[in-house]
């Protein structure tokens, strides 16, 4: 049986791009199983995919909307991807 990898990764916040250091648990088929934001004054940004993480100085308006046009954004990098192939 294959343990999980534990690995200390730089992430910036999606709002401002202050970085920060992340915990990242993956599965062995490199999928995240959970994280966590190790630097102080940050915390994570739930999503299923990648570690994100954003100040504790910013609004959860102002996090949405950075998670939402990032979302926008890596959404539109994999429908560019999908067509190259």
């Amino acid at each position: 049986m294959a343990e999980n990898n534990n690995t200390v990764e730089t992430h910036g916040c999606i709002v401002c791009a202050r970085l920060f250091s992340m915990l990242a648990v993956y599965n062995p088929d490199g999928r995240l199983v959970d994280c966590t934001v190790i630097s102080p004054g940050g915390q994570r940004v739930p999503d299923e995919r990648r570690p994100l993480a954003a100040c504790d100085i910013h609004t959860a308006e102002e996090i949405e909307i950075a998670y939402k046009r990032w979302q926008s954004r890596n959404d539109n990098e994999s429908d560019n991807e999908q067509e190259d192939e």
